[in-house]
């Protein structure tokens, strides 16, 4: 791959593959979720290899370096190469382990919740989404 010696930071974060879309990237730096020592840049900045960028994805926060200029978007195996991930480990967990939430599932063909049952899985899931840790009963304002 032929690499530039200017690019912008919107067609950069599209190439290696942070964002689904230039424009994505671009409304990023826009809203101020695309910092470089803590000052937002603009989509227009021109990148440059060896600088370290704090990119806000909804609740994922990435640190990345660059190594590499790319200018056209390809696979991820190859878009990997052109950055270096700075993100720390505790952040990047944390990250994760939303995702693997337990899932509520009831067997087969035992019909409908009851209004106990409902009552049951509704206290589960307002436990979880509390995010509380001793497991004990909650008290909800009235």
């Amino acid at each position: 791959m032929p690499e530039k010696e200017k690019l912008r930071i919107d067609k950069y974060l599209w190439a290696i593959r942070l964002f689904k879309t230039r424009t994505m990237a671009a409304d990023a730096c826009k809203a101020g979720r695309v910092k470089l020592d803590g000052r937002n840049i603009k989509p227009s900045y021109e990148v440059k290899i060896g600088e370290t960028y704090q990119v806000s994805k909804g609740i994922e926060r990435k640190v990345i370096k660059v190594t590499g200029l790319l200018e056209n978007r390809t696979d991820a195996k190859t878009a990997v190469t052109f950055y270096e991930d700075l993100t720390p480990v505790e952040q990047t967990q944390a990250f994760k382990s939303m995702f693997h939430a337990p899932m509520l599932k009831r067997d087969r063909g035992t019909g409908r919740p009851t209004k106990r049952d409902r009552r049951e899985i509704d206290d589960l899931q307002d436990g979880f989404l509390e995010g509380k840790e001793d497991g004990g009963e909650s008290v909800k304002e009235e």
